[in-house]
């Protein structure tokens, strides 16, 4: 999708962050949007940015780990706009902690948001995107959907998910020759607030945590992210990585394989004592 110009593009988690940017960016491209977020604030002030923009929008709250929610919101996108063409699944959140001292309610917490908020998605539009005959579906998943790291096992586990969910219906969306193109967006340390609204499991101090990431590892602008997006999707890239540290992770896992975990392990031991 080259230009967005008059397309329905349909954001969820767009109440900050890359959600907001790419709507913001969006707008100015001219697409008619459809924003939800769970946070009523931060949803009312995407919507005054993207109508100060010039665009349409249509926005409503929305919970995506609630699934009959997402199907009716489908439909009340298509018969607001009278079609969709793209549709960002952004929504997520994170949890950090050990598996020994999680529970079971906070790996399932990050599921239902960050990889069954992806399928409800995706599978609540597709009908809509296949029937646009110029669709879209870019499903966010992480620099940790390409490796993992200690203390973020329920992560890990939904942008593990995500990617692999995503890859599997680009390749049967290319078999059934449908016009749905798929990608899968991979984002490194993105300054946004999802280090500092996650939840702590064990001993973790959730604000320490929450300052290393946003001081030693966010290193990108938000609105920086969302260009790199928004071009990797205009070339149909079926995976784009967002920012150096994605780049280079990748590249550094890919040639040395699972000997990464040991570093990772020890990179981690030493950030956990800076931490404190």
């Amino acid at each position: 999708m080259k230009d967005f110009r008059g397309k329905v593009v349909v954001i969820t988690g767009a109440g900050s962050g890359m959600g907001r940017d790419i709507a913001v960016k969006l707008a100015k491209e001219g697409a008619r949007l459809a924003i939800s977020d769970v946070t009523p604030d931060g949803l009312a002030e995407t919507e005054r940015l993207v109508k100060a923009a010039g665009a349409e929008v249509h926005s409503q709250l929305l919970n995506v780990a609630e699934r009959e929610a997402v199907l009716t919101y489908a439909d009340t996108v298509k018969d607001h706009f009278g079609v969709v063409n793209v549709v960002f699944n952004n929504a997520g959140i994170a949890h950090h902690g050990e598996v020994e001292k999680m529970e079971f309610k906070d790996i399932e917490r990050v599921m239902d948001v960050d990889y069954w908020g992806v399928v409800n998605g995706t599978k609540a539009f597709l009908p809509h995107l296949i029937a646009s005959g110029d669709g879209h579906i870019v499903n966010t998943s992480s620099l940790f959907g390409l490796l993992s790291e200690p203390g973020q096992a329920a992560y890990n586990s939904a942008k593990f998910a995500v990617r692999g969910f995503t890859e599997a219906l680009r390749q049967e969306m290319i078999i059934a020759k449908h016009p749905v193109k798929v990608t899968c967006v991979h984002p490194g340390g993105i300054k946004t607030a999802i280090a500092r609204n996650a939840t702590v499991s064990g001993d973790h101090d959730q604000k320490a945590t929450a300052a290393f990431f946003d001081k030693y590892l966010a290193r990108m602008p938000s609105e920086d992210a969302a260009d790199v997006i928004i071009n990797g999707v205009k070339k149909n890239k079926a995976r784009v990585l967002v920012g150096a540290d994605a780049v280079v992770l990748d590249l550094a896992v890919r040639l040395v394989a699972s000997k990464y975990q040991w570093v990772a392990a020890k990179a981690t031991s030493w950030a956990l004592s800076k931490a404190k």
